[in-house]
């Protein structure tokens, strides 16, 4: 007897939203894709075009929480099934993500969750005869999701095993857990303006931190919001906003941003007076420096080039924002730890190593160097300075001091370099309003 003809379910209100999600953690789990690249730009997934502005923030909501929560979220779907996930049927996992997170995490009925996901794997031809399966499962975690969570550890689960090892070696076992504690909340949105940060925080419901950055918990599109077109503030996480501070008044100085885009530190040099020649070898990413320029009326030259090969008359100042392996930055990048091993760390910090070579070259002697990486990792940030001061006999460590970029005490390592943790500036009251990105600056002199 023939098989029936695959015939794919109606469409409903909610589902193009969900396959949306689904396809995008696959290009994450699956494909190693960035969660930014298929949210923004122009590799970002088509179906966002064809949703509405509450759509478009939902479906990121549901994407970054399920990788936010991704081993605890396993762990539950583990503990409903008795044989595991078929391996012929990659979009079951998606599915029962996306459903589970709307369960556990997000205000969405659970009948409407359960629906949807159900709907979800009819419409695929490989997965459609688990549709079964995905009710089932969804409905147990619907009715007992308390239960099953009981007795879990959330942090140690939502944290692959070789960075919570690593960063209890390294912070001790108090601190990595903090680290973890932090990465499961959702972050407010940290600004850098260009003047009166009062005005700006009542503006945006937001406060002015410490080292000056404004954070926000206003919600809908950034270009939505107040002051964005007029040029008034950029996006930049307070951590990320330090390391140009460092320099001090730049003002008429020739200073050199490399690995530059998308631009927030070009901007505060720029802002603050620097002639400033960013250099980033990505022109997709350098358009985008360019399109941030405009908009808040500021200039710099902009070019695009592999830093390691760029020449240039020497700088008074080189800011090397190296690339890295970004584990600081995961409250912001849910999709990290997913995507990284412990194996990338050599070859990064061998181009680290290559490219604070080239900033040192491109500095007179007397100019400052600042050497940044948003990492939590020692070998991309205190490790590799103190292997470059014992080689380099061009360079001298010049300490930072709190004070002069408002920062506490516990930023400043005893060596004197920067070192924020996504546990700092916790706040008791309004979870969001605490945190920022983990981040190593080291401050250079040019001998």
């Amino acid at each position: 007897m023939a098989r029936p003809a695959f015939s794919p379910p109606p469409q409903v209100p909610g589902l193009a939203t969900r396959r949306l999600c689904a396809e995008i953690i696959e290009g994450v789990l699956d494909h190693g894709r960035t969660l930014d690249e298929q949210l923004d730009g122009p590799a970002a997934h088509t179906g966002l075009a064809f949703l509405s502005d509450r759509d478009r923030a939902l479906a990121r909501r549901i994407v970054a929480t399920a990788l936010r929560r991704l081993g605890t979220l396993r762990h539950l779907m583990a503990a409903c099934l008795d044989r595991g996930l078929p391996a012929d049927s990659p979009r079951l996992e998606s599915a029962l993500l996306v459903g589970a997170v709307q369960i556990l995490c997000l205000d969405i009925p659970d009948h409407a969750a359960v629906d949807l996901s159900v709907r979800l794997v009819q419409a695929d031809r490989r997965c459609a005869r688990y549709a079964g399966l995905v009710n089932a499962v969804l409905r147990r975690i619907g009715r007992s999701g308390g239960e099953l969570m009981a007795g879990l550890d959330p942090a140690a689960l939502d944290t692959p095993s070789w960075l919570m090892e690593r960063w209890t070696r390294t912070y001790g076992e108090a601190a990595a857990r903090a680290i973890a504690e932090a990465h499961m909340r959702e972050p407010a949105l940290d600004l850098t303006v260009k003047a009166d940060p009062d005005l700006w925080a009542t503006r945006l419901r937001g406060r002015v931190l410490p080292t000056g950055s404004v954070r926000s918990l206003a919600l809908g599109p950034i270009p939505s919001l107040p002051g964005y077109a007029e040029g008034a503030w950029w996006v930049q996480d307070a951590a990320a906003a330090l390391p140009a501070r460092l320099f001090g008044d730049v003002r008429g100085s020739r200073v050199a941003d490399l690995c530059a885009a998308p631009g927030g530190k070009t901007l505060q040099l720029a802002q603050a007076g620097a002639e400033v020649a960013a250099v980033d070898r990505s022109e997709p990413r350098m358009a985008r420096l360019r399109e941030n320029l405009n908009r808040v009326g500021l200039s710099a030259e902009t070019v695009v080039a592999d830093v390691e090969t760029w020449d240039a008359e020497p700088f008074d100042a080189v800011l090397l924002d190296a690339p890295c392996s970004a584990t600081g930055t995961i409250r912001r990048h849910p999709d990290i730890p997913w995507r990284k091993t412990e194996l990338d760390l050599a070859a990064l910090v061998a181009l680290q190593t290559r490219l604070l070579e080239r900033a040192i070259a491109l500095t007179r002697p007397g100019g400052l160097i600042v050497f940044c990486t948003c990492s939590l990792e020692p070998e991309e940030g205190e490790d590799l300075i103190t292997t470059a001061l014992a080689r380099d006999p061009r360079i001298r460590r010049k300490p930072i001091a709190p004070a002069e970029i408002g920062a506490e005490a516990a930023f400043v390592t005893p060596q004197g370099d920067l070192q924020t943790l996504p546990s700092g500036w916790p706040d008791r009251v309004e979870p969001r309003l605490g945190g920022l990105d983990g981040f190593f600056a080291a401050r250079l002199e040019r001998c």
